[in-house]
Formats: structure tokens, sequence, C-alpha cells
């Protein structure tokens, strides 16, 4: 009896199995395929026999799945995540897209305000945006671009420097206006609004204080985990906040946020665009990549 391609079992086992799994309940995934209860049973027990293992429990108030089941289940999930991406990209072949991730503030903040520009120029290029909080999120299939803040080094991906940063203190001029702040000391004693969390490795209020010229000796801090919404904090001057240029400086020109002190800190990251190292761009993208690396995008 000759082998499955790729050693695989059947594929309609495979495919009940997932539907189970993912579903948690057995009528549920019948109704997903289109099959009766009964055919779905037989496929799963097909495809337990075909490994010679149990991949699920059968229990009067519902199923419970077995160290493999889980196993097996998470990388269907995945295979079959891959494959619909692949074919939806075959769907969407004809058109002229690019989609690109950054996380909120990012998107929000430096990207969206120069985007008009950029469709002007190319209406026939649709821009899909995705969000995501994850700062080492690689890049799925179907994103083309990504906007990183960072030192430039990403495991499977290629990095171009879009713009450099530097760092300064901002408050709304009615903050300032109850809250003089002549110079470091008083800044130091401020209500300060800074963004940290587990994995966070950019500058934060005790690095910039020091460079200042003052220390952090009686916290005034409240603390967010989004630098959006520590940037509304300030707009709505409920304290002071760090600001990046690249995000504070239309705040600034507009005089919705001020800058306190002359500081400013020359940042050792920087917003980058990345794509993948492993498949080449498509054209809409090298031109959308090639824009944002252009003065006018800067501009």
């Amino acid at each position: 009896m000759s082998r499955r391609p790729y050693d695989l079992p059947s594929l309609k086992a495979l495919a009940a199995f997932e539907a189970v799994a993912r579903q948690r309940n057995v009528t549920h995934a019948a109704a997903e395929l289109n099959v009766t209860p009964g055919a779905v049973s037989r496929q799963v027990r097909q495809l337990e026999a075909d490994l010679g293992a149990t991949l699920m429990l059968r229990r009067h108030d519902g199923i419970s799945m077995t160290r493999e089941g889980e196993a097996v289940a998470a990388s269907l999930s995945e295979a079959f995540l891959k494959v619909s991406t692949a074919l939806q990209q075959v769907r969407e072949s004809d058109r002229h897209h690019v989609a690109i991730l950054s996380n909120m503030a990012t998107m929000q903040l430096w990207l969206m305000p120069r985007l008009g520009a950029f469709w002007r120029q190319h209406q026939d290029i649709v821009v899909e945006h995705v969000i995501s909080e994850r700062r080492q999120e690689g890049l799925r299939p179907d994103i083309d671009l990504s906007l990183r803040y960072g030192d430039g080094n990403w495991p499977g991906e290629h990095a171009a420097r879009v713009q450099d940063e530097t760092i300064m203190a901002v408050a709304s001029p009615g903050f300032l206006a109850a809250h003089p702040v002549a110079g470091a000391t008083e800044l130091a004693a401020a209500p300060l609004l800074s963004v940290e969390g587990p994995d966070w490795d950019w500058m934060t209020w005790d690095g910039f204080l020091q460079a200042a010229g003052a220390v952090l000796e009686r916290p005034n801090i409240r603390r967010f985990n989004s630098y959006v919404i520590a940037l509304q904090a300030a707009l709505d001057g409920q304290g002071i906040a760090l600001g990046w240029s690249s995000s504070v400086k239309p705040l600034i020109a507009k005089a919705e946020l001020v800058q306190v002190t002359t500081t400013e800190i020359a940042d050792r990251f920087a917003i980058h665009v990345t794509w993948s190292s492993s498949r080449p761009l498509r054209p809409e993208a090298e031109v959308f990549r090639d824009w944002l690396l252009s003065a006018q995008a800067l501009s």
C-alpha cells in the first residue's frame, strides 16, 4: 500500500478533528462541516487509530483534549491558518493593496497624519492597517511591511531606518500655567506620567531626569502601559509625559502641548520600516516602502 503524500492521515479526518477541537463539541463541528455527528465521530476515531493515540476524552458533559490532542490541534490550527492566508492572497492577487503592521502609537501619531500625501499620489494602492502591541511579533504571510520602533535588528526581516527620535518632557499649556516648571528640580517634583511594562526598554523618567541633572527623590508618578494613553493624559492636563519627537512635535506646533524644559535626549532607537527577508515584496509594497523612506514622508 502506497504512503500518502507527506505521510499524513486522511485530510477529512484531520479536518473533522480540528473542528471538534476548536468547537469543543461534536454536534457543532458536524454542523460546521455539514455532516452528521456520527460521521465526525467516526473520522476522529479513524485518526486516533491511525496515530495510535487517544486525542480526546468523551464524557457525558462534553469532551476534553489529551496532551497529544492539544498538540495535534495546535499544529492543525496553525497549518490551516497559513493555508487560509495563502488562499486569501491568491483571491486578492488582482488588488493593489499593501498591509502594514504597527503598534497603535506609531500608526496613530506618526503614519496616519502623513498618509493623505501618499493617497494623493497613489490612488490605486489601498493601504490596510494591522495594529499589534506585541513588540516581537514577526511578519505574517498576509503582512507586507511593518513600522517598528527599535534598534533595527529583527530576525528574518530587512530593516531601513525611517526617522530618528529625540525625547523631551511635554505637558499641556494649562497644566504648566497651574504648575510652573523653571528647571530640573521642579520637573522632578511635578506629577509625572510614565509608560512602563514588563518588556519596556525605552527611556523612562529615571534616565531622563538624570540626563537633565535632577534625581527622582519623591516619586509622584502615574504609570501607564500605553504611550497613546499617557500622551492623552498629558493633553488633558494630568501631568508631564515623556514625548518622542515624531509624535509630539506636531502637537507642539499646534500648541496642544508645550516642551517643558530645554532638555532633549537623542534616542538610541528609531522608527524603521521592515519587510520579510524570505519573500520578495510585491510592486505596490515596494512603492509604499520607498515612499516611507522618502523626504516627503518625513515632512
